[in-house]
């Protein structure tokens, strides 16, 4: 039973929690430094990597983005470029697994995305496992009307869904009560004979607000990726417009710095034990 592990995104087979693969980010370095262009390995800068500047000094990661979405629902905060556009607002040009070695490089820690363990050898009962992982302030660097740069908080473009079907109102929707995600740190996976994948690479999940199960970053909790249960959307009237060049900036919370972990919803995140019984 060792290793059996279910990720709750569908159609992937067995997988192991990425932290315990990647004790060390350098693997993942080492891995960037193969893939950048021969101009650039001529120029090595160990503080950046493709699409993305690490900050030592102000422990921050800087993210080369574009705004991918000014209206609908939301599954994710940021995608990969050339993944899911249509449910981010940012598409990021950075490897997901490059943003997890800067992050790691910048003393965060990373946990797991929610899965599905076995309990028992025959693996017919499961329990649910929550998302760990240290937690990421996220914002958003834009230019103002006369063109500084200014940084917001992520929670900024974002907003409780509003029902068509009800009739206007001059309430404001709610806006999205946090911009602290979950270091989870997606999954590697090795399927038997082939080459290990970083899955957050394959499905583009770099940001989510619903649960996927390969996400790098994530909200605590579960949180349903079905149309009809999708609560928040993008904001369009604080957003830059479509198209626009961005920076997104994650920046690890120092320990002095950390809350209480609660979820989107201001719960406290569930306990590391689950409290529901397992499936027969």
């Amino acid at each position: 039973m060792t290793g059996a592990i279910q990720f709750f995104s569908k159609g992937r087979g067995p997988g192991v929690a990425v932290h315990a693969i990647l004790a060390l980010g350098a693997s993942l370095l080492c891995l960037a430094a193969e893939e950048a262009p021969a101009e650039e390995a001529a120029k090595p800068d160990p503080l950046t990597l493709p699409g993305l500047r690490i900050n030592l000094e102000d422990k921050c990661l800087d993210l080369e983005a574009k705004v991918c979405l000014d209206q609908g629902f939301l599954e994710l905060v940021a995608c990969t470029e050339g993944s899911k556009e249509h449910e981010a607002i940012i598409a990021v040009k950075s490897k997901a697994a490059h943003i997890h070695a800067a992050l790691l490089l910048l003393g965060a820690t990373p946990g797991n995305p929610a899965m599905r363990k076995p309990v028992n050898e025959e693996m017919t009962r499961w329990i649910d496992l929550p998302p760990r992982g240290g937690e990421v302030k996220v914002t958003l660097l834009v230019p103002d009307e006369s063109g500084k740069t200014v940084e917001h908080p992520i929670s900024r473009f974002i907003r409780r869904a509003v029902d068509d079907y009800q009739p206007d109102t001059e309430e404001e929707p709610e806006p999205f009560p946090t911009s602290t995600f979950l270091f989870a740190g997606s999954v590697l996976y090795k399927p038997e004979g082939g080459t290990p994948r970083y899955l957050a690479d394959d499905s583009g999940n770099v940001i989510s607000l619903a649960t996927f199960g390969d996400e790098l970053l994530c909200l605590p909790g579960m949180h349903s990726k079905e149309n009809g249960a999708l609560e928040w959307e993008v904001d369009p009237t604080k957003l830059p417009a479509l198209g626009s060049d961005v920076t997104l900036r994650l920046k690890p919370v120092q320990p002095e710095e950390a809350a209480p972990p609660s979820g989107a919803d201001g719960t406290k995140e569930p306990s590391a034990e689950p409290k529901s019984k397992p499936e027969e």
